[in-house]
């Protein structure tokens, strides 16, 4: 039996309405404006596995308005993560579940990153891109070539690091990028009117990025969009026109369905409107068969990737296993060691900042993925670096925390991180360690002092 692309977002947006209203507690209408696009990139583009979420070459999934959160759940439940069932839905936004108000990265498999802060999903997501790239360029395509889809609405793009992020993305041509906006003109206050004017493909296309605007609802247009973004040689913006709470008889389009619960009588005028008459978290079982082999549908891909991968060199092998799991390689601590133990016996009265450009000497050649960088402040902050005779390994940046994505990507450690800038974004880094002042003892996250920047 062929089950419709209408049936398949419906079940998105009647999961997500029944979760909310059970909760009391929610923002139902975004995952509802959203499915459609969100549909159409997992049962078509998204190479994923939900019995393997963790597989290296997947393409990431940030939700970068993180407030939309059961756009994600529902689709985690839809397609077979185990970790999201059906109980974690109904115990929405509930102590003690997975399905937090907020997607929270480390309680489920398939988040890739903890998003709450708008903005931060999607500064994030260029560092992941970044990350690919970069990956790729040591290990080869064939073992790392994927994509990085970002949804993000318009508040993630009103805040000043998602300008910063967007910009940084378009000068490096991260062209794995590309940005679903959910562009639906609503705010919680009302239309977006009230707070900006910009226009936003314009915005984008300035910075460097491929940009088209489609309607959301139109499910053919949306993966025409897709399939386009994926063959150009910049990130790409689709700026997706959306009805906010689709469906929704009085609330659809409006600010009242953006941060509140639909209320009982406007769920079954939805149900009617959409044509869904089943039982509140109720997906027939021929909707939920088809949304399954969708999600399976990347099996055949992860297999053929682990052919690949198999197929590589033992040491290269194992080199690409210690990096993507953030493991540092073996003789870091001892170039630290005696790092510190000339510092300790030359006592040089230098800078901070030369001392830290001196750490970072200390550990290229032993740490193949370090990179320094800085914005626009090489000289003066020292984080320019030369490896295996002329090449750099260093950028320069805007002044966005771009910084911990390679950690959520899964190829980096920040135990040498001493040149990096500390930002309030980096809490959302598990294990961050840092290195103290000359001399000091080297202090991390499985030692007693913590660093500042992570939550207790």
């Amino acid at each position: 039996m062929t089950v419709d692309h209408k049936d398949l977002a419906n079940a998105i947006r009647a999961l997500t309405m029944d979760a909310v209203q059970a909760a009391n507690s929610g923002h139902p209408g975004m995952p509802m404006g959203m499915a459609d696009v969100a549909t159409i990139l997992f049962t078509r583009f998204l190479k994923y596995d939900p019995t393997a979420p963790d597989w290296p070459d997947r393409d990431r999934f940030v939700l970068s308005a993180g407030h939309g959160s059961m756009l994600l759940y529902s689709l985690l439940y839809l397609t077979g993560y185990e970790d999201i069932t059906i109980g974690e839905i109904k115990n929405f936004r509930q102590l003690g579940s997975k399905t937090a108000g907020h997607p929270e990265y480390g309680e489920a498999a398939g988040i890739e990153m903890t998003t709450g802060p708008l903005g931060q999903g999607l500064a994030t997501a260029v560092g992941m891109a970044l990350a690919e790239r970069m990956v790729a360029a040591r290990f080869g395509d064939d073992v790392v070539d994927h994509h990085t889809y970002v949804v993000a609405g318009d508040g993630d793009l009103m805040e000043g690091v998602s300008h910063e992020a967007a910009s940084f993305a378009g000068h490096l041509r991260l062209s794995r990028l590309i940005v679903l906006y959910d562009d639906n003109n609503i705010s919680i206050d009302g239309g977006t009117g009230l707070s900006w004017s910009d226009d936003v493909p314009a915005r984008f296309a300035a910075y460097g990025w491929d940009t088209s605007v489609v309607d959301g609802h139109d499910p053919e247009a949306v993966a025409a969009a897709i399939k386009a973004a994926q063959a150009r040689p910049a990130p790409s913006l689709i700026a997706c026109k959306t009805t906010i709470a689709y469906g929704a008889p009085t609330k659809a389009g409006t600010a009242a369905s953006h941060g509140a619960a639909l209320g009982e009588d406007e769920i079954k005028g939805t149900r009617e409107a959409l044509g869904w008459p089943h039982a509140p978290f109720d997906i027939p079982d021929e909707i939920l068969a088809a949304w399954r082999q969708a999600g399976a549908r990347g099996a055949a891909d992860r297999v053929a990737w682990d052919g690949r991968h198999g197929a590589l060199e033992a040491a290269v092998r194992a080199e690409f296993g210690r990096a993507m799991a953030g493991r540092l390689p073996d003789g870091w601590k001892a170039s630290i060691e005696a790092f510190k133990t000339k510092m300790i016996a030359d006592k040089p009265a230098q800078a901070t900042r030369i001392s830290s450009g001196a750490v970072l000497e200390a550990l290229i050649p032993v740490v193949p993925e370090m990179i320094g960088g800085s914005a626009d402040l090489t000289g003066s902050v020292n984080t320019r670096h030369q490896h295996g005779g002329n090449r750099s390994r260093q950028f320069r940046w805007p002044l966005c925390p771009l910084r911990h994505s390679r950690i959520r990507y899964g190829c980096g450690d920040e135990r040498y991180g001493a040149a990096w800038r500390h930002h309030p974004l980096c809490r959302d880094v598990p294990g961050i360690q840092r290195l103290s002042a000359p001399g000091a003892a080297l202090v991390g996250a499985d030692e007693t002092a913590r660093d500042p920047c992570v939550d207790p």
